[in-house]
C-alpha cells in the first residue's frame, strides 16, 4: 500500500528531483579523466592504497587554506555523506567514514550515486507526516532539535552544493583542455 501524500514530503521531493535533474548535466557528460584531474597543487583526491582500495584525503580539522576537491573526491562524499543519512533515516548504522570507498572508476561512480538516488527517493516515498518529525542526529548533534525533516531538506541541499561544485570542476577542465 502507498504512502499516503503529505505536503512537507511532497515538497521534499519535488526539490530533491529538481537538484537531481541538474546533477544529470555533470554526471552523465563526465569521463574517466575528470575524476582525478587536479586543477592546483592544494587538492583533496582520491588515493589507492597499497591494496587497490580507493581512499579519500581527509583531515579531523579542515585545513587552512582548505584544499580544492577533485571530482573524485566529491562523488566519494556524496556517497558517503548519503549512504549514512540513508542508513540514519532506516534506523541502521552506518559505516565509519574509513569503511567507505571511492569505487575506483568513473562508470561505477555514476552508477553507485545512482543507486543512491533510487534508494534515497524509496526511503524519502516512505516517510509519513510522523516519519518527518522524528527527531535526527544526522549531520548535526542529537541536541539539536532537529527531525528527519531537516536532514532531508539538508540532503537536498548538500547535494545541489556538491553537485555544482562538480560541475565547476567539470568546465573548469573543459576550459583548460580547449
Amino acid at each position: 500500500m502507498p504512502t499516503p501524500p503529505t505536503p512537507r514530503r511532497d515538497l521534499l521531493r519535488w526539490q530533491f528531483d529538481l537538484t537531481w535533474s541538474l546533477a544529470g548535466i555533470h554526471l552523465d557528460t563526465l569521463m574517466q579523466d575528470d575524476f582525478l584531474w587536479e586543477p592546483t597543487d592544494l587538492v583533496w583526491t582520491v588515493r589507492p592504497d597499497p591494496e587497490g582500495v580507493w581512499r579519500p584525503d581527509w583531515a579531523d580539522t579542515e585545513p587552512d587554506p582548505m584544499p580544492v576537491p577533485t571530482i573524485g573526491w566529491l562523488t566519494w562524499h556524496i556517497g558517503w555523506w548519503w549512504g549514512t543519512a540513508i542508513d540514519h533515516v532506516e534506523k541502521r548504522t552506518a559505516p565509519a567514514r574509513e569503511d567507505v570507498h571511492w569505487p575506483g572508476d568513473g562508470a561505477a561512480t555514476i552508477t553507485c550515486l545512482r543507486d543512491l538516488r533510487e534508494e534515497w527517493v524509496r526511503v524519502l516515498d516512505g516517510l509519513t507526516e510522523t516519519d518527518l518529525d522524528l527527531p535526527s542526529a544526522y549531520p548535526w548533534p542529537a541536541d539539536a532539535g532537529l527531525t528527519i525533516a531537516h536532514l532531508a531538506g539538508w540532503v537536498n541541499a548538500e547535494l545541489m552544493k556538491n553537485v555544482a561544485e562538480i560541475g565547476h570542476l567539470r568546465m573548469l577542465r573543459a576550459a583548460s583542455l580547449a
